[in-house]
C-alpha cells in the first residue's frame, strides 16, 4: 500500500471517539443526577453501568467477525444514527428508565464504533511503534472527551430547575449529527482485508478460537482487571467528591475532570515513552505508583469532615491528589491492546477487537457495581481501597501477557500490521 496520510478518515475517527467519550463516561454524572432527581439508591443507580457495558459486550461478541464484510464506515454511521435518536429520547423522557434506554443504545453503538476504530488503526500503521503511538493518542483524545463532559454537563445545572441539565442532550445530539456528516463524507482510502471464502459462521467460530491462545487469555484477564479499576474509580468519583469531600453538586463533577485530564495526559505521554521503554516495564512502574496513591492518600478521607464546599479554593488537597491516579493507570489499556493486536495478523484484528471490547465491558460493569455496593455499605472513603486487589493481580497478569506475546511471535513469525 502506498504511503497515505488518511487525514479525513483519521479526523473522523478522533471526532467519533471524542463524542462517544462524552456520552459513555457521563454515566457517573447521570448516576449522581439520578440519586438526586429520580429517588434511586446507590445500588440501583449502579445498574446504569450494566446497561451501558453489557450491550457493548453482547454486540461485540455477535458482530465483530461480521463488521469487515458490512464495512467499518457503515458500522460507525449506524452507531452514530442510533445515538442521535437516544439523546433526543433522554431529553423528552426525563426518567431513570430513559437513562437505561440511553446507555443501552450508547453501548450498542459504541461496540460498532470501537471494533471499527481499533481494526482500522492497523490499516493506517506499518510498525508496532506506530501502532502503539496512534492507539495511545486516540485513547488519549478519548480522555479529552471525558474531561469535556465534566465541564459540559455542569454548565447546564441550575439549582432552581432540576431538569435543566437535560438540555445538554440537545447539544450532544447536534454534535453526534455533525460527527455523522463528517464521517459520511470522509474517504477510507485503504482496502479492508476480508476472507471472502469464509462464511459468517466460520468467522464467528474463528473469533471464539482466539480465546484458546495463551496471549489472548492473559490479555482478556489484564483488560478485565484494568477496566474494573478505571471504571470503578471514574464512575464513582463525582459521588465520592460530593458525599465524602462535601463538594457542591457542580464542583464535585468539575473536580472529577482532573481524573479525565490525568488519564488523557498519561496516555499521550505513554505513547511517546513506549518508543524507548518496554511497555511491560513502563506499566509495572505506573501501577506501583497508583497503588502508592491509594495507600497513602485515601487515609485522609477516613477522618475528613467539613461543611459543604462551593469554592475551588476550599477544596482539600485529597480532591486534587487522588484523581492524579489517572496519570499512572491510563497507559495500561492502549498499550496492552496495541501489544496484543500487533502480534496478530491483520485479518484477525476485528475478531480480536471484539474480544477486547467484550471483556473490557464486563470488567467495567463489575467494577462499577462493586464500588456502588461498597459505597452504600462501607462508605465512599473505604470503597476505593478495594482497588488495590485488582491492581496487584493486574501487575501479575501483565508479565504473563508479555511472556505469552513473546512466545507467540517466535512461533508465528508474521508481519505485525498490514501494508
Amino acid at each position: 500500500m502506498a504511503p497515505q496520510k488518511h487525514g479525513s478518515i483519521k479526523l473522523a475517527l478522533y471526532i467519533n471517539y471524542f463524542v462517544f467519550a462524552i456520552l459513555l463516561n457521563s454515566v457517573g454524572i447521570v448516576i449522581k443526577q439520578s440519586l438526586n432527581n429520580y429517588g434511586v439508591t446507590e445500588t440501583q443507580a449502579s445498574i446504569l453501568e450494566a446497561f451501558k457495558d453489557l450491550p457493548i459486550a453482547i454486540v461485540s461478541f455477535l458482530v465483530a467477525s461480521f463488521l469487515p464484510k458490512f464495512g467499518y464506515k457503515n458500522s460507525m454511521l449506524l452507531g452514530l444514527a442510533m445515538v442521535f435518536c437516544a439523546c433526543l429520547y433522554m431529553y423528552f423522557g426525563n426518567s431513570f428508565d430513559s437513562a437505561k434506554v440511553l446507555f443501552a443504545t450508547i453501548g450498542v453503538s459504541f461496540a460498532l464504533i470501537k471494533v471499527s476504530v481499533y481494526s482500522m488503526i492497523g490499516l493506517f500503521t506499518k510498525t508496532k511503534e506506530e501502532h502503539s503511538s496512534f492507539m495511545s493518542s486516540i485513547e488519549g483524545f478519548f480522555m479529552v472527551g471525558i474531561a469535556s463532559a465534566y465541564f459540559l454537563f455542569p454548565a447546564f445545572f441550575q439549582a432552581d430547575d432540576p431538569d435543566a441539565w437535560l438540555r445538554v442532550y440537545l447539544l450532544l445530539a447536534t454534535l453526534v449529527g455533525l460527527a455523522f456528516l463528517l464521517l459520511l463524507f470522509s474517504r477510507v482510502g485503504v482496502q479492508v482485508p476480508v476472507h471472502e471464502e469464509a462464511s459468517l459462521k466460520e468467522d464467528f467460530v474463528g473469533m471464539l478460537r482466539l480465546i484458546a491462545l495463551p496471549l489472548v487469555i492473559f490479555f482478556v484477564l489484564s483488560a478485565f482487571l484494568f477496566v474494573m479499576v478505571e471504571q470503578g474509580i471514574m464512575t464513582w468519583l463525582p459521588t465520592f467528591n460530593e458525599k465524602v469531600l462535601s463538594l457542591s453538586s457542580e464542583l464535585s463533577v468539575q473536580m472529577a475532570s482532573i481524573l479525565a485530564l490525568s488519564l488523557a495526559l498519561g496516555r499521550f505521554v505513554a505513547g511517546q515513552v513506549v518508543k524507548h521503554v518496554s511497555w511491560v516495564v513502563l506499566l509495572t512502574v505506573c501501577l506501583l505508583a497508583s497503588m502508592g496513591i491509594v495507600a497513602f492518600v485515601l487515609p485522609q478521607a477516613l477522618s475528613y469532615d467539613a461543611d459543604p464546599i462551593h469554592s475551588l479554593l476550599d477544596v482539600p488537597a485529597i480532591g486534587f491528589i487522588f484523581p492524579l491516579i489517572g496519570l499512572f493507570i491510563s497507559p495500561v489499556y492502549p498499550l496492552i491492546s496495541s501489544a496484543t493486536l500487533s502480534a496478530l495478523p491483520q485479518h484477525m484484528h476485528s475478531a480480536m477487537t471484539g474480544l477486547i471490547v467484550i471483556f473490557s465491558a464486563l470488567g467495567g460493569t463489575l467494577g462499577s457495581r462493586i464500588i456502588g455496593m461498597l459505597f452504600e455499605h462501607v462508605g465512599g472513603a473505604r470503597a476505593f481501597y478495594f482497588m488495590l486487589i485488582p491492581i496487584t493481580l493486574l501487575i501479575i497478569a501483565l508479565w504473563m501477557l508479555n511472556r505469552s506475546i513473546n512466545i507467540y511471535e517466535r512461533t508465528h513469525p508474521v508481519a505485525p500490521v498490514a501494508e
